[in-house]
């Protein structure tokens, strides 16, 4: 298994936390940050450009993607002229489609090719993957974000699609692939690999990569006594 310092996949922490942000911020290997607005409500952000402005003064050096929430596609440009002018760091993310099934795609090749950091959001196919290659080829830099943990949801194995969407992604040097929604530390592991060039990570599993590199003995003697302690504590008897 390789070091941390040994991935070449870069780490992206997820989340809307400010306080979690910070503590992600300093650590040298979180190399950039993605927020939502799922994220954001559950932090109980109100007043999202205050946030967002706060968050950019905070962390001025490492990208940070910020997601409209508009479902017209005249809304959502319009959103994203603006959060775009907040900070050189900023990458707007764009979903895939709007809940009418409608593409983003004209929305997101007329952003790109306008200068626009793009951040292609809730992709699950590789018709999606490509269908975005072909918009932002030759633009401004992109992302093209799959969420390979949602489709791990399903039951289905990510891994071949994500190879395959390495590969497709060579066609727009301009465009970085992240593996989104990670259910495990594996996961990392696992983008790394296959030469995913991003994956987006929550504080949750971030904390755990202390654990990488345990003795698995030991461990498992550490699992014994919790169970130990917790049924002492428990008071149980029979």
């Amino acid at each position: 298994m390789k070091r941390l310092s040994e991935l070449e996949v870069a780490i992206f922490a997820d989340g809307a936390e400010k306080a979690g942000m910070l503590e992600m911020y300093a650590k040298p290997y979180i190399r950039g940050f993605t927020t939502n607005p799922t994220l954001m409500r559950k932090a109980g952000v109100t007043d999202y450009e205050s946030f967002a402005r706060d968050i950019l003064q905070a962390i001025p050096d490492r990208p940070i993607s910020f997601e409209v929430f508009a479902d017209e596609f005249t809304e959502m440009e319009r959103q994203a002229r603006k959060i775009a002018t907040w900070g050189k760091n900023v990458a707007v993310k764009i979903p895939i489609t709007n809940t009418r099934r409608e593409s983003s795609i004209p929305l997101c090749k007329r952003l790109a090719h306008d200068g626009v950091p793009l951040n292609v959001t809730a992709i699950f196919t590789l018709d999606q993957v490509q269908s975005v290659v072909d918009a932002v080829k030759g633009g401004a830099p992109a992302y093209v974000s799959v969420f390979a943990g949602r489709i791990a949801d399903t039951g289905a194995d990510p891994l071949p699609l994500m190879v395959e969407a390495v590969r497709r992604l060579a066609a727009a040097p301009n465009a970085r692939l992240i593996w989104a929604s990670p259910r495990e530390l594996l996961n990392i592991f696992q983008a790394d690999a296959i030469g995913c060039h991003v994956i987006t990570v929550t504080n949750d599993i971030l904390r755990k990569l202390t654990l990488i590199g345990k003795d698995l003995a030991d461990y498992s003697v550490e699992t014994v006594q919790m169970f130990y302690e917790d049924g002492r504590a428990a008071g149980f008897a029979l």
